[in-house]
């Protein structure tokens, strides 16, 4: 009899673990749908500053902005973006562990110097980097609570500032991108010293002519006064790829979390069935056995 309750009670635990995480499914399959919106409503101005910026890269020496300058490189930061929250597969791992490899292999013998510097995004990193002793300089946990430009800003003004000063000789951004709902992508990105961007194919008439654009006030002042713009476009689109690849890979797993907890269940009413029969079938046998001795 405690062996029926034992097993009636973990059925009922599963039943309400699947009941969980199906309503985190559907929260995050809520979630995503708005995060999605985000990134579509960010894109087209992202898309023509980048137009902008390359046609002044074409037309003139990007040299003699600051932002453009490459330098030796004895110093480096790298912006670490994670989830705040666990329950989404491997997305926090795989970041991490992108993030270490970069650490150890890429920037080897300048970590060993103590010259990479963390600037950890979300909660999971900020704890990770702590634990493992790593140079972590600055920590945005529950950011993703509230997500909004102004956190972009923040980000952005500090590294700037540093890469500016000559604190940092390069600056990387190591986020999930979101590619679809069950998959999304490691992305390391070379922030500072921003690289020359190429608009592609030049903008042409309709009679086939090239166009030529007047700047005002001047291409360098119009440069110097994009660039920075364009990086906490940058830095926030990361952010929204972040967030919505976190929705995107929580939704994966607690769908399969779901699909495993019914398999568990219907495996568990199996055995208790299988369990209840034979049980009933002793007794039977037993009262048959008894009868038979009776007549005997």
């Amino acid at each position: 009899m405690g062996q029926y309750r034992k097993i009636r009670t973990r059925i009922r635990g599963v039943q309400n673990t699947a009941k969980i995480t199906q309503a985190m499914k559907m929260v995050a399959a809520a979630k995503l749908r708005r995060a999605q919106d985000a990134i579509i409503q960010a894109r087209p101005y992202a898309g023509k500053l980048r137009e902008i910026l390359g046609h002044l890269a074409e037309s003139m020496e990007t040299a003699i902005s600051p932002y453009f300058q490459q330098r030796e490189t004895h110093r480096v930061g790298i912006v670490v973006v994670t989830a705040d929250r666990g329950l989404c597969g491997p997305f926090n791992s795989n970041v991490l562990k992108a993030a270490q490899h970069r650490v150890r292999n890429t920037y080897g013998e300048v970590n060993k110097a103590g010259a990479v510097e963390l600037i950890c995004v979300g909660k999971r990193s900020v704890d990770f980097f702590d634990k493992r002793g790593y140079n972590v300089v600055n920590k945005y946990p529950g950011i993703f609570n509230d997500l909004n430009f102004a956190v972009a800003q923040k980000i952005v003004g500090e590294i700037q500032d540093k890469f500016l000063e000559g604190h940092y000789d390069k600056v990387e951004l190591i986020h999930n991108e979101f590619r679809s709902v069950i998959r999304q992508k490691i992305a390391v990105n070379q922030f500072l010293p921003v690289e020359p961007i190429v608009s592609g194919e030049r903008a042409k008439t309709a009679s086939g002519y090239n166009i030529e654009y007047i700047f005002e006030p001047s291409s360098v002042e119009l440069l110097n006064a994009l660039i920075p713009k364009h990086l906490n476009t940058q830095m926030w689109n990361g952010l929204l790829e972040s967030n919505a690849a976190e929705h995107g890979a929580r939704m994966t797993a607690m769908d399969n979390a779901t699909r495993n907890a019914k398999d568990l269940a219907r495996d568990l009413k199996l055995e208790y069935n299988k369990a209840r029969q034979a049980a009933i079938t002793t007794e039977i046998l037993e009262i048959v056995s008894g009868a038979n001795a009776l007549e005997g």
